[in-house]
Parts: structure tokens; C-alpha cells; sequence
């Protein structure tokens, strides 16, 4: 397949929203893998990866506060040339949907754009003398950051694994208006194991069928069963989690005696978030 021409690919963010309780190897695999697919197309480019843990107000079993969550992803990105940790979600007294995230991080860098092309020079003239055209020449001179100033927004596609997509199934879970306005207006990269229903997810509910095109199914065919979830019993149990987790961030947990049974025990019998959030209806889950 010719490549396409590395000035017209468009610009792609990615962004992974979740727990990350704690981050691990696996999470930071995820923006590889997905990077590794839009470049292979030859028709996009990814500039950044955006993590951003969910604030404490998600009110998930087991989860601790945002500030470790937070200072263990940025040890767990500081190496990294073009991913960040975002602690702007994660700050916030409430919680928030995905998609109100998802539209803070694109109305970021469309009001950035605006202010590169603000500050983009432009060609001095003296008052009252004409531009000097070239001799027998009838077309004006144009501006030499003209075509920069038009360059369009980066868009910012939303990054997960094929568990957040089929979480769209879930009753009461996900907004249906939210659901189809990810797909439809962003986008969503999805990270899935070779053999994962995640196709047939998509071709049975109508609103992720209708934009399946805006859906990138990215096949991980080096299976990694690591999570979060065992990364939290394994230190529980007060086993080794070396290679499964950065250094940095082994290294945190160990001196902050993070995740223990009395931690895993937090929010236990509190309804999650976006239930207490989310008004009941019939239709309220993607059904086939």
C-alpha cells in the first residue's frame, strides 16, 4: 500500500479515560499497539496520548485516591517521548462522563490551534506603499502561513479495550446520546485479543453499526492477561508484581503501603457513579 503524504495525514490524540488503580505495563501497551495501527494505515499520525484517571468521586470498590493514581501514572509515563498524564478529571469534585472529558481535551486543543494561528507571523508592510509583485505577474502574493493558520484540529479519539466497549451493554451504565456522540463525532480505538467478540458487539447493536467506520478494532496478537485487578490481589496477597508494573510505580506502592485488604474494602456497597447518575430507562443499555 503507497503511503500517503506525511504533510496530509490526519492528526490523531489518544485518549485512555478509566481507574488506572494502579496503571500497569498492559495500560501503557495499549497507546503502543494503537499508535503502531494508525501509522500502518498510512492515512493518520499520532502526535499524543493523554491518560486521565477518573476522579474519586466514581466511587469504584476498591479504589484509592486520585493523588496516588495520578503520581503513579506520571512515574509510569516520565521516560515516555508522547505520552502524559492529565490530572484535569481526576480533580474534579464530581463525576464525570467520558464524554464531557472527551470534549474538555478537544475544545483544549481547538482553542490551542487558534492561538498557534494567532501568533503564526505574518508579512509587515509600510503604510502607505503598494506590495511589490514579481514583474508580469497578475496573481497576489500570499502569506506565507497561510496554509498553516487553516491546518485542521488534531482529532482526539477515545482508547480502550474491548471491556469499556462492551461496557456499552451494560443497563444504565453509558448515556445512548453519549454512546452514539463518542462514535460518531471522535472516534474509538479499541484494543482487543485475537478470537474477542468485539466485531460481533458492533454488528449487533445498530447505533456502533451505523459508525462502525469511526470504530478502529486493533488485534493485540501477543496475548497479555495483566490487570489491574490481579495487580491489586497479587499485593494483597503480598506477592511480587516486578515486570507487571513499571519500576517507578512498584517502587511507590511499595513505600506507601498501597493496596491492601482494608483499601480493597473502600466505596464496598456503594452504588457506582454513573448508576446514581443515570436515570433508568428500558432502552437505556445497546441492545441487539
Amino acid at each position: 500500500m503507497a503511503m500517503e503524504d506525511p504533510d496530509r495525514r490526519t492528526e490523531v490524540v489518544l485518549l485512555a479515560c478509566g481507574s488506572f488503580n494502579p496503571i500497569t505495563n498492559m495500560h501503557l501497551r495499549l497507546f503502543e499497539l494503537a499508535k503502531d495501527y494508525f501509522h500502518e494505515t498510512g492515512k493518520y499520525k499520532v502526535i499524543k496520548g493523554i491518560i486521565s484517571p477518573v476522579s474519586d468521586a466514581y466511587k469504584k470498590k476498591g479504589l484509592i485516591s486520585a493523588n496516588h493514581r495520578v503520581t503513579m501514572a506520571k512515574l509510569a509515563t516520565k521516560n515516555s517521548d508522547w505520552v502524559e498524564v492529565d490530572d484535569w478529571e481526576s480533580c474534579q469534585s464530581e463525576w464525570l462522563e467520558t464524554l464531557k472529558v472527551l470534549r474538555y481535551h478537544h475544545q483544549k486543543l481547538l482553542s490551542a490551534g487558534v492561538t498557534n494561528s494567532l501568533q503564526d507571523p505574518v508579512p509587515i508592510t509600510k503604510l502607505g506603499r503598494k506590495r511589490k509583485q514579481q514583474p508580469n505577474s497578475h496573481e497576489p502574493i500570499k502569506k506565507k502561513n497561510q496554509s498553516q493558520a487553516v491546518k485542521s484540529v488534531p482529532q482526539v479519539k477515545l482508547l480502550c479495550g474491548s471491556d469499556m466497549l462492551e461496557s456499552f451493554g451494560i443497563p444504565n451504565l453509558w448515556k445512548l446520546e453519549d454512546i452514539t456522540e463518542i462514535v460518531e463525532k471522535h472516534g474509538l480505538v479499541c484494543i482487543s485479543r485475537a478470537g474477542n467478540n468485539a466485531q460481533k458487539f458492533i454488528y449487533e447493536s445498530d447505533i456502533l453499526w451505523r459508525h462502525k467506520n469511526n470504530i478502529h478494532l486493533v488485534e493485540e496478537w501477543i496475548p497479555n492477561e495483566i490487570s489491574s485487578t490481579k495487580i491489586r490481589r497479587a499485593l494483597r496477597r503480598g506477592q511480587s508484581v516486578r515486570y507487571l508494573v513499571p519500576d517507578g510505580v512498584r517502587a511507590y506502592i511499595e513505600r506507601h503501603g498501597l493496596y491492601s485488604a482494608h483499601s480493597e474494602a473502600s466505596n464496598a456497597g456503594v452504588l457506582l457513579a454513573p448508576l446514581q447518575k443515570c436515570v433508568p430507562e428500558p432502552s437505556q443499555a445497546l441492545s441487539p
